[in-house]
């Protein structure tokens, strides 16, 4: 058989990759610095194990693809409405801005405006996989501060053609008019592309799978998806767009039909080979040579990055008002250097804007600060420096912790809810009906705009702030109620709550077991845990339907309560029908009337031995129109009487003729 060298490649890679990933994760480091590490292993400055990293790179391309296809299956159109106003005003505010400040600080070092335009587009890209992949990983993509970055990043995908088309006019290789008709020819492809989407999203999409579904195999299923997500790449690389901006429009049309979870779930294992393989020809890209003949300037270079990007992304947020704890998570989590900055990259240099030296530079510290970018990430929600260094510019730009206008200060006995989530209607509507007086903190803004055109009492604030709790009262609260997605600020709430009300029972929703020793510790007074409740539901339910006696069911539920979780709430079990259980199917109820002239006219139930002539069994009597459980077996039966008799077929019409006397 022919040998293929990419085989005996792609061998060492995942060999390498998974010795290092196994090291690392006993570290308890992120894995994607583990693939970014193999790939400087592996590369040309490592140990030079990788030659066809032409191969290499467009496997890594289809891992992009993969992934932005899937982040779209998550991020349907209606999850994206509300994040519009933050791709336009907060990616064009961070673009400029990443723009501005470099192209400032090269004209003061003397570089001629050409290149300081041209650097400042590939400054102004930030890493779209090593980002929502963190994000992903930790569930924070519908956060506040997840909702943000997905919506700079998408803004700068969008951003990413004109920069490519506008290169070669700071090249001087081209006429202004040639560039800007050639944009506006994208623009108007764009839009017929996006018209497109649209269109197959509503009527094509959802019939074709259902076509595609009704094979019932599994295969075609795959490859169905697999099409859509690769065809919509390619008709938006056909209008001038990036690959991954398709990917992403792709994934939204699938997640607007019934199918996104199926798809999400065929493609998950596939993607994430492929996005380990991006991951590792970022890290062949490391030049460690190129580092120790220039390492000042590479250390400039990265903490540049690093704090630069990450102070104007924070400022966007802030000047979007954003609290600071959203500005400064995301400002760290778009603090690095972008896929799309190595393209533009190499497309300067074949233009002449940049020397194959200063390219390289600028590749290890992008490099550097890609691997360095999911650290941050798990770090960021520990460190509060970030969000005091924000709160004074918060303060000046008005980002209040509760709109101004609204005085809570006279509020008491009140219920704090933190979150209007679903959990948070569900408890809010229950406080409603029992006429409890609450207030609603939420950090989403158009929550916040359709539930207070609803009538809530809600208000947007950033409940980790102490300002924003006094506001609400927490001091003369009932109880407050923490009910968001984001675990670690959950954790900063009820500190705070801790430090300003410690009289104040805490309950507060959790994901993971492992976190109420934490909670206990921080203050929580209730802590439901979902991983248990959801946990103890599905047993109560799976054990009814595998029809086990109720006694055994609920022994099993109170020692899984034992072994977890206290609570004082009773256990309830689904209702079992007869025709649930298998050995009750059998029996049948029949409604008979009693009539005039009847055998059993003024006779007893204990007279009429019904069960020992006919085996059936009389369970209920409907006398007067009201149903009647409690039979006396002395009590005489009445003409117009309606029994409800249980039992086989055979004996229910055994006893059908003894009690009409046919």
């Amino acid at each position: 058989m022919h040998h293929l060298p990419i085989l005996t490649e792609l061998a060492i890679i995942t060999a390498l990759g998974v010795i290092i990933l196994v090291v690392l994760s006993r570290l308890r480091l992120p894995a994607v610095a583990g693939l970014l590490v193999a790939g400087g292993l592996l590369g040309p400055s490592g140990l030079a194990l990788v030659e066809s990293i032409g191969t290499i790179e467009v496997l890594a391309e289809v891992g992009v693809v993969l992934l932005l296809f899937t982040i779209g299956l998550e991020f349907s159109p209606e999850r994206l409405r509300p994040i519009v106003r933050i791709i336009t005003l907060g990616g064009g505010l961070q673009v400029l801005l990443t723009l501005g400040a470099t192209v400032l600080v090269l004209l003061v070092l003397g570089r001629p405006l050409q290149q300081a335009v041209f650097f400042g587009f590939v400054v102004a890209l930030s890493s779209t996989a090593i980002v929502l992949r963190a994000l992903g990983e930790r569930g924070e993509l519908d956060a506040p501060h997840g909702r943000f970055i997905v919506g700079i990043m998408i803004f700068q995908d969008l951003c990413v053609v004109p920069m490519v088309l506008l290169v070669p006019i700071l090249a001087l290789s081209g006429g202004f008019g040639s560039v800007f008709t050639d944009l506006g020819l994208v623009g108007l492809k764009a839009v017929l592309v996006l018209a497109l989407a649209w269109t197959s999203a509503r009527y094509l999409v959802p019939t074709f799978l259902h076509l595609v579904d009704a094979s019932r195999s599994r295969e075609i299923f795959l490859l169905a998806v697999l099409g859509l997500c690769m065809g919509m790449a390619w008709l938006t690389s056909l209008a001038g767009l990036s690959l991954a901006l398709g990917a992403f429009v792709g994934g939204l049309v699938v997640a607007g039909s019934d199918f996104n979870q199926r798809a999400l779930g065929e493609l998950i294992p596939l993607r994430n080979a492929f996005v380990s393989v991006f991951f590792i020809s970022l890290g062949m890209l490391f030049d460690a040579r190129i580092v120790l003949e220039y390492p000042l300037t590479i250390l400039l270079l990265f903490t540049g990055l690093l704090f630069g990007k990450a102070a104007i992304a924070g400022l966007c947020a802030v000047i979007l008002r954003f609290p600071p704890r959203v500005a400064w998570l995301a400002g760290i989590a778009l603090a690095q250097f972008g896929e799309f900055g190595f393209v533009l990259l190499r497309l300067g240099q074949s233009h002449g804007l940049v020397t194959s030296t200063e390219a390289r530079i600028i590749l290890s510290a992008g490099v550097l600060s890609m691997f360095v970018t999911p650290l941050l990430i798990r770090l960021a929600p520990h460190l509060a420096a970030g969000e005091k260094i924000l709160s004074p510019l918060a303060h000046l730009l008005r980002v209040r912790a509760l709109e101004p206008g609204h005085n809570l200060d006279q509020q008491s006995g009140h219920v704090v809810m933190i979150g209007y989530g679903v959990a948070g209607r569900m408890v809010s509507r229950a406080l409603a009906a029992c006429e409890v007086p609450r207030v609603i903190l939420e950090l989403n803004v158009e929550t916040v705009r359709r539930a207070r055109a609803e009538g809530e009492p809600i208000w947007y604030a950033d409940a980790s702030s102490e300002e924003a709790l006094s506001h609400a009262g927490v001091l003369r609260a009932r109880a407050a109620v923490v009910l968001i997605n984001d675990h670690l600020a959950g954790e900063r709430v009820v500190e705070a709550i801790g430090r300003l009300a410690p009289q104040v029972p805490v309950f507060i929703r959790t994901r993971f077991f492992a976190d109420l020793p934490r909670l206990g510790r921080l203050g929580a007074s209730n802590v439901v845990v979902d991983e248990v409740e959801a946990g103890l539901e599905t047993a109560a339910r799976l054990l009814r339907k595998l029809q086990l006696p109720r006694n055994r069911i609920e022994e099993q539920l109170h020692l899984a309560r034992e072994e977890t979780q206290h609570s004082s709430r009773p256990v309830e079990l689904p209702p079992v029908t007869l025709s649930a259980n298998a050995d009750l199917r059998s029996l049948e109820l029949e409604p008979i009337e009693l009539t005039n002239g009847t055998p059993t006219q003024g006779k007893t139930l204990r007279q009429l031995e019904l069960r020992e002539r006919t085996g059936a069994l009389v369970v209920a009597r409907r006398r007067a129109g009201v149903l009647q459980l409690d039979l006396g077996p002395d009590e005489p039966l009445l003409v117009g009487d309606i029994l409800y008799v249980a039992g086989p077929h055979e004996a229910l019409a055994k006893a059908y003729t003894y009690l009409l006397g046919t």
